[in-house]
Order: structure tokens, then sequence, then C-alpha cells
């Protein structure tokens, strides 16, 4: 680590930009989380569940706080601990797994913490994006010029550094997680210098892979391959609500077809603040979506996604004045994470996308979730704040 001379002050060193992007997303969560609350009596007291959101978020903010002393070469560094630790935590989750939330779901992903509950794998996905970021860092540096031979080989690197979390969270019953490595992995992938020889095939061979899912889950033949391979029963009624989300609104398409009546109501300008009428189940967690479609309409809700294209606009902007590969695929497996999520949740939300149970960033319900996000945010505040304070060296073996 070289250090140069740093005449700027703490203030300086901070975005802004981002920091304000994540203040606002904090109070449209801490205002839709009491709306859905509000509504919705299973949830308990609204004031309880949005207090225990704002202590999520203060110890999170904790978190950036201390994620951001750490420099490049430090995130370098640590970057084999992290993994290590999180592939810890999901074999153990497949052993300690909260009984109340496999029953329901079938699930063993989450922890239970005395009244909490935790899931692992959103811990594990800023330690994943550090250690790729490594390895692909790492490669680059030892072969300076790309070959064929070369980029299969990073190729086969990162697949193998995927490998386990993939196992281990096909073991927990969580595909829509697994999905969301997938995607920080195809994104870093995209920047990471490997020939478009290789790409354009890979990511041909993912869209011929996902038109082949669709195909399996469209049809009866499909969906009975699918139930060989333990496939699950809520799996398959997320499936079927997508598809036809009129079909059976009194069971498994009752959540959805609820929170496109919420959304649909809300039209052009919503009802307003706190107007809610349409009962969505369990909305503080993944349908919070319906929270803003409703109060706030069509207009809200291009709102809120413009807020997020600005968060990821700031996010690109500090990397390329950072200057530095390493961050850059940091960055890069950060904002795939955080669109994939945004993507992801709205899509469901409105039946274009199956349920999968993703969260909508820094808005939804949820401790993990939240910790998860905000890491990575602190690992992105961590470029502006060091930048011009230390050269990144890459030496540095853990």
């Amino acid at each position: 680590m070289a250090k140069v001379e740093n005449k700027s002050s703490i203030i300086d060193r901070l975005d802004f930009g981002i920091i304000g992007s994540i203040i606002l997303l904090a109070i449209t969560s801490m205002y839709t989380i009491w709306v859905a609350a509000m509504n919705d009596p299973s949830m308990g007291s609204p004031k309880r569940t949005v207090l225990v959101q704002a202590i999520w978020y203060i110890m999170s903010a904790i978190m950036v706080i201390i994620v951001m002393q750490f420099d490049s070469d430090q995130l370098f560094k640590i970057a084999p601990l992290a993994y290590g630790i999180g592939i810890v935590l999901l074999i153990a989750v497949l052993f300690l797994y909260n009984p109340a939330v496999f029953a329901e779901t079938g699930a063993k992903s989450w922890f239970q913490l005395g009244p909490l509950t935790f899931q692992p794998s959103e811990v594990m996905k800023p330690a994943f994006i550090l250690m790729l970021s490594r390895v692909v860092y790492q490669h680059n540096r030892e072969y300076a010029e790309h070959t064929t031979r070369t980029d299969w080989l990073l190729v086969l690197k990162m697949i193998l550094w995927l490998a386990p979390i993939a196992v281990l969270l096909k073991l927990q019953n969580d595909f829509g997680t697994m999905l969301v490595f997938f995607a920080i992995t195809a994104g870093v992938l995209l920047v990471s210098g490997i020939t478009w020889r290789i790409i354009a095939p890979l990511y041909g061979g993912v869209i011929l892979l996902g038109g082949t899912a669709i195909a399996l889950v469209t049809t009866q033949f499909g969906q009975n391959i699918l139930r060989s391979l333990n496939f699950r029963a809520y799996q398959f009624e997320r499936i079927n609500s997508w598809l036809n989300p009129a079909g059976d609104t009194s069971s498994g398409a009752y959540q959805l077809w609820q929170s496109m009546k919420a959304i649909g109501s809300g039209q052009l300008f919503g009802k307003g603040f706190n107007n809610t009428v349409v009962y969505v189940p369990v909305r503080t967690s993944d349908m919070i979506f319906s929270v803003i479609g409703e109060n706030f309409g069509f207009i809200g809700a291009c709102l809120l996604i413009l807020l997020y294209f600005y968060l990821i606009f700031q996010m690109v902007k500090v990397t390329f004045d950072t200057k530095n590969d390493f961050y850059s695929y940091i960055s890069t497996g950060i904002i795939m994470m955080i669109l994939f999520h945004v993507f992801e949740n709205i899509g469901m939300s409105i039946d274009l996308l199956p349920l999968t149970g993703i969260p909508l960033p820094f808005v939804s319900q949820g401790g993990s979730a939240l910790l998860g996000n905000m890491i990575g945010i602190g690992m992105i505040l961590s470029m502006r704040y060091h930048h011009k304070s230390y050269i990144f060296s890459g030496t540095g073996a853990f």
C-alpha cells in the first residue's frame, strides 16, 4: 500500500450523491413499512415494526462506516476470509435453520436469533463480490495478454468460486437467491476483459438455458421433470400464479393478484398518503412496491425507479473517478446485485416475473437483506473515501 499526500477533508471524501440516495430510500422504507403494517393486523404494532427496521438501519449505517475504513488493499486481503466465513454460515444454516420458515416455504435459509431471523446468504453476496473481484484482478495481473486459453481459465476460476455457493443454496431450496449470485457473476464476467468470442457463446448459452427453463415451467411435461429434480410444491405455486394470476385468486395466486389490484388502483397519481384500501398479505417485505403503487400511483413508482437509477449512476461515476480495476469489479458486482433485486422485485409485483421472495433493496422489511446491501454501499463509498490517499498495490496475500 502506497500512501500519497492527502489534503482533502473527510467531508470532501464522502460521496453525498450515494449517501443522499440511501437516505431517501430509508425514508421511503420507513413510510411504506408503516403503511403496510397499519393495514395488516398480523404484523402487530406498526410502531414496533418500524422501530425494528430503524434499528437495522442504524446497525447497517455503523457497518457502512466500518467498511469505509478499509482501503482497496485491505479489502483485497480480507476477501478470502469474508468468503470463508460466508461459506461456513451457509453450511451452518442447513443444520440450524428456522423450522417455522422451513415448514412454510420448504427453505432452510434462515437462522432463528431469538425473536429475529437472519439469512446468511444476504451477507454472503458482498463477500462473494469481494472474492470474485480479487480472483479476476489476480488473473488479469498474472496474464496481462488475453488469449482464448487464459480467458477460458478465468471463466473456470469464476465458476469454481461460484459452485460451492450454488450447491449450498440448492440444498437450502433457495432458488431466488441463487439467481442473484448468477447475475453477479455474469456482470463481473462482462467487465473482466474476456474476449467476445467467449462471452457471446456463453451468454447465448444462458439465453438458451433460460428459454429451456421457461419451456419446463410452462408445460406439464416440464414440471414433471422439475419434480424429479426435487423442486418443491410452493415453487410450482409461484410459477402457476405467474402464468395465470386470475386462475385461482383464493390460494397460491392471492398475494400476487392483490398486489396487482393495489398497484392498478393507484392509477396515475395514487390515492394519497396512507390511503390504502386493497389488502395485500405480508406487504412489508416482498410486495412493498404495492404500497408505492397504491399510495402514489404510476408517477410515484417511476420516481422510485428513477431514484434507483440515480444511485446506480453515482456508483458508476465514483468507479470511473477512482480508475482502479479491482474497485471496478467490486462496483460491477454490487450494481448487478442491486439492479437484479430491483428488476425482480418490481417485476414480480406486477406479474412480469415469477414470485421469488427477492426483497426491494433498502425499502423492504428485513435486516439481513439491508445489512448485505449496506455492506456493498460501504465498499462503494470506500472508493471515494480512499482514492486520494492510497494507490492500490494489489499484492497483499492473506
